[in-house]
């Protein structure tokens, strides 16, 4: 495996050539934002590898044997017209006032095609699903 270092972070690359594939499958319209997703994963959860074998998407976990779900912690998708991050319950519910007026679900927030992608708010959702990972391993 390799390290890849940014501006923002470092990921572990595990299957990186993975998630540029999904990312070139989908519309070209939804590439912007798809990259604006992943980089602030990246950025929020620096050491973490980025894989695509879990659930077939992009996705990103932190090796430990005391994780549940093999140390997944977020992921992102795209499903015409939303670009998609998923994270781990109860993250959406614990910031419902932050995401009104965007489509959510348990575990997903779905940001419109064509619109700003809120990086400062995907961290926050990202550093948070990493927190009820790590309290959940206690």
């Amino acid at each position: 495996m390799k390290k890849r270092r940014n501006a923002n972070a470092t990921v572990t690359k595990h299957n990186t050539g993975e998630v540029d594939k999904y990312i070139a499958k989908c519309p070209k319209e939804a590439h912007g934002g798809l990259a604006k997703i992943r980089a602030a994963i990246r950025a929020a959860a620096p050491g973490a590898t980025e894989r695509t074998d879990y659930f077939q998407w992009p996705g990103y976990s932190y090796s430990d044997p005391g994780f549940d779900y093999d140390g997944m912690f977020a992921w992102f998708s795209f499903k015409t017209p939303h670009i998609r991050l998923h994270v781990r319950p109860p993250v959406i519910q614990n910031h419902t006032k932050e995401l009104a007026g965007y489509v959510t679900s348990k575990a997903v927030v779905s940001f419109p095609v064509g619109k700003p992608i809120p990086v400062t708010l995907v961290k926050k959702l990202v550093k948070g699903s990493i927190k009820v990972m790590k309290v959940k391993a206690k």
